[in-house]
């Protein structure tokens, strides 16, 4: 059984804590542990509908309240359709809009595909004529394994 932390809720944190976790632990750890039902070991990070918020409320709904300008959440992916593998990306006020190209998280030690990391860029308005803001998320999947996938 691998060592794990629980940490308590943003409000009982230590003075002086910081959450930053790496790409692999984001994806072996909190992750896959949430794909696999282990709410307790990752229940620091909060699930949210992203696109049911505009991103300058995303701050509080975090469970992180110090003062970093970095958030972590769960979100479930919001096909546009429900026939496709299309991502619904769109707020009230905007939409979510990838950036660059997908990039491969690869574990330290075997160097195996663990995961993928997209950039995407917050635009108020619609598509057409959406102007770009300086919010910014980086979306993580977890890459289906299928030794993973018989777990």
């Amino acid at each position: 059984m691998a060592d794990c932390i629980v940490l308590p809720s943003g409000d009982l944190l230590p003075v002086g804590f910081r959450f930053h976790p790496t790409d692999e632990e984001l994806i072996n750890h909190y992750l896959k542990n949430k794909m696999l039902g282990r709410e307790s070991l990752v229940d620091y990070i909060r699930q949210v509908d992203i696109c049911k918020h505009e991103p300058w409320d995303l701050p509080f709904l975090s469970n992180d309240h110090t003062s970093e300008q970095e958030w972590f959440f769960f979100a479930a992916q919001d096909l546009k359709y429900s026939n496709s593998r299309r991502s619904n990306r769109a707020t009230k006020t905007g939409y979510w809009k990838s950036t660059g190209k997908d990039r491969k998280i690869l574990a330290p030690r075997t160097k195996k595909l663990i995961g993928t990391k997209k950039t995407l860029v917050f635009y108020s308005g619609r598509v057409s004529n959406g102007i770009r803001t300086n919010w910014v998320i980086h979306e993580y999947q977890l890459h289906s394994d299928p030794q993973f996938a018989q777990l």
